[in-house]
């Protein structure tokens, strides 16, 4: 059983960065993928990128490629989704999420944990 819980979130200007953190319970975070997911208000939940078990793959939407990195450090039991040239539509709620295989996936369908969120709002 896995445990997620993300921070980070807030209110930014347009153009600013935020981190977001995902800690993690649990003795297997470290054979778990990762991936972040985001939902803006009257949408649906969309990819925004993902992370092996190792660190050594990731992948990120198109929509924030170039302006949003994910990493993670095992030994700390988190994964960070760096948030870079903020739009406004980059405003959502942002969810960490755990899948029980060692390889990467944009499919939301494939995660077995999630986090509860954290809101982060673009100002234009």
């Amino acid at each position: 059983q896995v445990q997620l819980v993300e921070s980070g979130g807030g209110l930014v200007q347009a153009g600013g960065s935020l981190r977001l953190s995902c800690a993690a319970s649990g003795r297997t975070f470290s054979s778990y993928a990762m991936g972040w997911f985001r939902q803006a208000p009257g949408k649906e939940r969309e990819f925004v990128a993902a992370i092996s078990w190792s660190g050594g793959s990731t992948f990120v939407a198109d929509s924030v490629k170039g302006r949003f990195t994910i990493s993670r450090d095992n030994a700390r039991k988190t994964v960070y989704l760096q948030m870079n040239s903020l739009k406004p539509e980059d405003t959502a709620v942002y969810y960490c999420a755990g899948r029980q295989y060692t390889g990467i996936n944009y499919w939301s369908g494939s995660y077995n944990y999630w986090g509860q969120g954290t809101q982060v709002t673009v100002s234009s």
